[in-house]
C-alpha cells in the first residue's frame, strides 16, 4: 500500500523535451517517493502542467531552488505544499443550502478545510451559523459606497489569512480591486449551466426559454461577470411541468453538489488556472 503524500508538487511552465525526466532525477537525488505525478501540455499555450505527490524527508526551500533553477524561465511557477487542511472564509447572503452543506460538511471533518468565519451583508444566518461555533461577520452594504462596503470585506476576511474565499450564494458582484486582492483564489458558485443564463434570476431565464435541463457552474471568479475558470458542473433533467419554484428548489441540491466536488479539487490542489481554462488533475 503506497503511503500518504506528505507534500504536493505542482510545475507550471514551457514545454520542451526531457522535463519528466529532469524531475524525476532531481526527486530520487532528494530520495523522495512519488506516489502519483499526472502530467497535460496544452498545446495551444506551450505550456506543461504537473502535479505530483511525494513522501519523504524534505527540505522544501532547497528543493524548490534546485527546480527552479532547472526551469529556469520567467513564466515557470513551482509550488511545494504540505498536506494539510487549508483555510477559508466563505460569503454569503441570505440563502442557506450552500452554506449550510458546507458547515455541516466541516464539523463532521468532511470538507477537510478549516472555515475560519462566515462574512454576510444580511445576518439571517448568523443563528444557523453560530450554532457551530464559526465566527459570523455581518457588514451591510446599505448606505454606503461600493468601495466602502469592499473595503470592510477586504479588511474582515484578511484577518483570517484564508487561501480562498468561497461565494457560498452570495450576490454580490465583485469589482475588479476586490479580485485584485485575491486572485485565484475567490470560488463562486452560480445556479445556471454557464454560459447559458448569466447573471441574476437564471432559473426563471430558463424557465422562460423552455429548456429540458439545468445546472451549476462553479467557477473562479475573475472580473467578466460569471466567465472565470470553470472548476465544476452538472446538470438535471427538467420538463414543462417544473415551475420555476420547483427549479429553484431542484438546482439547490445540485449547486450543493458542485460547489463541494470543486472545493474538494481546489482544496487538494488538483486545479491549474491556464487562462480563462482550467486544468484539473482528478
Amino acid at each position: 500500500m503506497s503511503k500518504a503524500p506528505h507534500h504536493i508538487l505542482l510545475i507550471t511552465c514551457p514545454d520542451r523535451p526531457g522535463i519528466i525526466a529532469t524531475v524525476t532525477a532531481l526527486l530520487f537525488r532528494h530520495n523522495l517517493n512519488i506516489v502519483v505525478m499526472k502530467e497535460f501540455v496544452d498545446p495551444e499555450t506551450n505550456t506543461f502542467f504537473a502535479r505530483a505527490e511525494i513522501t519523504g524527508e524534505l527540505k522544501a526551500s532547497s528543493l524548490v531552488k534546485e527546480l527552479q533553477k532547472e526551469f529556469d524561465h520567467y513564466s515557470t511557477l513551482i509550488q511545494l505544499k504540505p498536506v494539510s487542511n487549508k483555510n477559508i472564509v466563505l460569503f454569503a447572503t441570505k440563502e442557506f443550502h450552500c452554506l449550510s452543506d458546507l458547515i455541516i460538511r466541516h464539523h463532521f471533518k468532511a470538507l477537510h478545510a478549516n472555515i475560519k468565519a462566515v462574512i454576510s451583508n444580511y445576518d439571517t444566518l448568523e443563528a444557523f451559523t453560530s450554532k457551530f461555533d464559526i465566527p459570523f461577520h455581518y457588514i451591510s452594504h446599505e448606505n454606503k459606497s461600493k468601495e466602502i462596503f469592499e473595503q470592510e470585506l477586504i479588511a474582515t476576511a484578511q484577518q483570517y489569512k484564508p487561501d480562498y474565499l468561497i461565494l457560498a450564494k452570495f450576490m454580490r458582484i465583485l469589482s475588479p480591486d476586490f479580485v485584485q486582492q485575491f486572485e485565484n483564489k475567490i470560488i463562486n458558485i452560480h445556479h445556471s449551466f454557464l454560459p447559458a443564463f448569466v447573471g441574476a434570476n437564471p432559473y426563471k431565464q430558463a424557465y422562460e426559454r423552455g429548456v429540458k435541463i439545468i445546472g451549476a457552474t462553479a467557477h473562479i471568479v475573475n472580473n467578466m461577470l460569471d466567465e472565470g475558470p470553470i472548476i465544476t458542473q452538472k446538470i438535471i433533467p427538467v420538463n414543462h411541468e417544473y415551475s420555476v419554484k420547483q427549479m429553484v428548489e431542484a438546482g439547490h441540491e445540485v449547486e450543493k453538489s458542485v460547489l463541494a466536488e470543486a472545493l474538494r479539487l481546489v482544496l487538494e490542489d488538483r486545479v491549474f488556472v491556464s487562462n480563462n481554462k482550467t486544468i484539473i488533475f482528478t
